[in-house]
């Protein structure tokens, strides 16, 4: 029987991609420099991967996934659109992204350090989202 630590995480990690891929289909089309919106596509196609394996396992676990937080869906969606009207720039939304790879590095480590019991290939699914989004943040850094 599958671990409920496993299903947890992997709903956190479902949750989380989910909230990133939201906030990238909004953002890549405000961008103007192309190598950013490169970049930010090839993270967001990596960002979709790792989202379809979270499916296959919570699948294979008899679960359906977890959709992000309304109110923090809501709240990402506002910052974007205020700090984006407030000054519409490539500088901005390599801003909004790091905060956001961050919020959700913090977030992800959170949940692998309170589901313990989870099983090693979710913790690696986990661990590989998390580098990917320290891969993109550290990508940001020349755009800022």
């Amino acid at each position: 029987m599958v671990e409920n630590d496993t299903i947890r995480l992997l709903r956190e990690c479902n949750a989380g991609v989910k909230m990133g891929i939201t906030s990238l289909e909004e953002m890549i089309p405000e961008v103007n420099n192309q190598q950013l919106k490169t970049v930010l596509e090839k993270h967001l196609d990596t960002s979709r991967e790792i989202m379809n394996q979270t499916y296959d396992r919570l699948s294979d676990c008899g679960d359906d996934g977890k959709e992000p937080n309304k109110l923090a869906k809501g709240m990402s969606w506002m910052k974007t659109n205020m700090k984006l009207a407030m000054e519409h720039s490539d500088s901005t939304i390599a801003d909004l992204v790091t905060d956001g790879c961050d919020m959700g590095i913090k977030s992800l480590q959170r949940y692998v350090n309170m589901y313990q019991a989870a099983d090693d290939s979710s913790k690696q699914l986990a661990k590989r989202l998390m580098d990917a989004e320290a891969h993109l943040r550290d990508s940001m850094r020349q755009y800022l």
